[in-house]
Parts: C-alpha cells; structure tokens; sequence
C-alpha cells in the first residue's frame, strides 16, 4: 500500500498541505520525512508517540525518517496551543533531556538499517551559528506579523493583557521554519509532521522554503486524539504517563493501556501498535465475540509495553498482572525481575526478626496485611487467606523457607483484592 494511505489509513492523517501531490511522490520516490520533539522532560511520554509512529511507519514503508531534537528551539519553547508564557530553561538542561531522549527513540525508528536509515540530529547545531541580524534580515522579511496575529492562540493572549505573549515566543515560527529549511537543503527532507496544533507553523515553514529556494516540500499534522469520552488521551489522574520506567513503572504503564475502553481499542491498536491492519480486524472480530475477556486490550498493551520496555519486561508485567487478578495463578514459575516489579506496585514490608517456619498469623502482622492476631485469626476462619497463593484455612499453619518465592519473598492476600509482599530484604 501506498505510504500515504498507509497514514491515513491507520489514523496519522488529519490535513496536508497537498495530499493528491504527496501521495503521488511517496508512491515515485523515497521520501525523507521529519518530526521534531522540544526536550522539555528528559523523557518523552505517550503523547509524543502518535507523530513518532507515523515516522516508524514511513521507515518500514521504504522512506527515511529524521527525528529532530530541539535543542535549540527548546530553549524558546513552541506557544502553539499554550495559553500562557512557558518557562525558559537552560542549556544544560535541554542537553541533558535530549541525552534521555535518544534512546527512546531508538525503540521506534531504526538507526542503521542502510538507505533509509533515521537521523537523529539536534536543530541547536545551526541555530546557535546565527546572530540575531541574521535571522531578522534573511529570515524575518519573509514573515508577516499579521498572519501571525491572526492565529487563534497568539490572539487570545494578545486580547489577555494579564497572559500577553513575549517576542520569544512570538519568534518561535521563524525558527522552526528555519529547520525546514535546513532539512531539506543539507538533507533533501520533504515532508514536516506534527500533531494538529502544528498546522500554522507546517504553512509557515512550507511557505518560507517555497519563497526562499522554490523547493516542493509538504506539511501534514495528526489528530489531537481524545478518548470516546472526549479526555485527552495519555493523561491519567498521576499526570502523563511516560516511557521511562522511573517515571510511568512499566506495570502502570501496562495497566494504562489494558484498561483502555472498548469503544477506543481498535483506534489504538492502528495507532500505537506495527500490527498489520488486516491482523488487527482479527483481534477485533475475537475480542467482539467475549468483550469480557479483553483479548484486543491485552494485545494492546503487550505491543505497547514490549516496543518501549522490551518483551522480557512486558511478560513479566502481564504475569505480574496476574498474581494480582487471578489467585488461583501457580507461583512456582515467577521470576525475581516479576517480584522486583510487584515490589513497586503493592505494600511491601521487610520481616524483621522473623525466623522458619514462622506461624500464619505472624506472617500476616508482620507483612501488614492484618494490624492484629485477632484480625488474622478471623481472616483466616473466614476462608480469605492465602500465602504464595496456597490457601490457608489451619489458624496454627506454618511457613516454611523451602516455599518463599525466589528464595526471599512471601505473597499474601487477604480477601479478593487485599494484597501485599513480604520479604527478607
């Protein structure tokens, strides 16, 4: 298939600045193809993720993508969609998120791979050669301010004298029109991409080249992507949710897309995932026949999680997910990188001054899942205990050291959803 109808096709197409024009190009030529990222964290989260898998698509479709650090254009910071004035930060701190940033990258877009291998380069490397009367003389002439004022988010704060927006920001387009420009004469790039707030500055930049050098270049944005319940996506009550493992755990980054609503998994599945269209009509005629058993999620959050933590990660995640939600799951095949992970995601306690075989009732005091004898007593007549998943009906019931899991811990539940750990260490 065509790689334009490929994005379209798949969800990554919202407007273009020619679209019969860059279909008929992609279909002629390799196309290189550009998507920049301001690095204003030192990881990117899942918001960032729609632009940076349309150019993952492009790639395996034959073309070549850049991914453009904004090491300079950060220290400005984009004001498309903002309403109010970001707050500047310094250059070793744009630095230092690139540096987080590329590996990443790495996870969606593949970096030697002949021809159309991706580029990752950082815009602060030809910016910061220009002086500020170059940019005003070569550059600015090209620009009209009434076309800038004339965009809804720099006119809303103009009308706000207590938001305003400073000349900083004003100037951010002229910059970002001038990696357009870079691109495409040191790297014969063709197409800029971004999200659907980007839409003035792709026209800008396509603008500025055709009056400059005459060459045919294209813009195309993507979808704002909203749930079916009209949220944005990729936000959770904890904020972003992020692809590096200390800031988003890579079992709540799971749990995020395993609990996404059925009305949106299909649109997820094409969007987030390398999944074949044709595939996932499959998953989706399975997962419409049991909707109970949330087949189209899981596959969901298995590709997600195993792109950006690794397939090790992800299947520890998924069995992880199941001592949680199935208590009838065989402990004797969980591996120390799944405890280490529960460790993170449940109560946990060191057992202190416990020796083995140490009695039920003070493993559950102990571990915290019961504040008293008398409380484990109860829980245990009541038929709600179990311990490494056996369960635990004789108030006078050892354990012992042969059964702690990975030679360490201890899983106690309590109930149906009463959780916690225990261990040596």
């Amino acid at each position: 298939m065509n790689a334009f109808e490929t994005l379209r096709e798949r969800g990554y197409f919202e407007w273009c600045t020619n679209e019969e024009r860059l279909s008929q190009v992609m279909n002629e030529e390799m196309v290189t193809a550009y998507v920049g990222f301001d690095p204003t964290a030192d990881s990117l989260h899942v918001g960032h993720l729609i632009p940076l898998m349309a150019l993952g698509w492009l790639q395996r479709l034959g073309h070549r993508p850049i991914a453009l650090a904004g090491g300079g254009t950060g220290l400005i910071g984009d004001p498309s969609g903002k309403s109010k004035e970001r707050n500047l930060i310094t250059l070793e701190a744009v630095m230092h998120n690139i540096e987080g940033v590329k590996k990443q990258l790495a996870k969606f877009l593949d970096f030697d791979c002949g021809e159309n291998s991706a580029l990752l380069l950082n815009n602060y490397d030809w910016l910061s050669k220009f002086t500020f009367l170059e940019v005003l003389h070569d550059v600015g002439k090209y620009f009209s301010i009434n076309n800038l004022i004339a965009r809804e988010y720099i006119r809303s704060r103009l009308e706000d004298p207590e938001k305003g927006i400073s000349y900083t920001e004003f100037s951010y387009v002229l910059l970002q029109a001038m990696d357009f420009k870079y691109l495409n004469e040191h790297y014969n790039c063709r197409l800029q991409m971004g999200g659907n707030d980007q839409q003035g500055n792709l026209l800008a930049g396509s603008d500025y080249i055709r009056r400059t050098n005459g060459a045919e270049v294209f813009g195309l944005t993507q979808p704002l992507l909203l749930t079916s319940s009209g949220t944005k996506f990729g936000k959770t009550e904890a904020g972003a949710v992020w692809l590096d493992p200390e800031k988003t755990s890579p079992y709540k980054f799971y749990q995020f897309w395993f609990n996404t609503d059925d009305r949106d998994v299909e649109k997820l599945l094409k969007l987030y995932t390398f999944i074949p269209i044709n595939e996932i009509a499959s998953i989706m005629t399975e997962h419409n026949a049991a909707p109970e058993r949330r087949i189209a999620q899981k596959r969901l959050a298995l590709e997600v999680t195993a792109t950006v933590h690794g397939e090790e990660t992800a299947r520890s995640v998924i069995n992880a997910s199941e001592i949680l939600f199935n208590p009838k799951i065989d402990f004797s095949g969980v591996s120390e990188e799944t405890c280490n992970m529960l460790r993170q995601e449940v109560p946990y306690r060191t057992l202190e001054g416990v020796s083995f075989p140490a009695g039920v009732v003070g493993i559950l005091t102990s571990s915290g899942a019961c504040e008293s004898n008398g409380e484990a007593k109860r829980a245990i007549r009541q038929g709600g205990v179990s311990i490494n998943g056996v369960k635990v009906t004789d108030e006078k019931a050892e354990v012992d050291a042969s059964t702690l899991i990975c030679g360490k811990y201890i899983f106690v539940r309590v109930g149906r959803k009463k959780f916690s750990m225990a261990g040596l260490e």
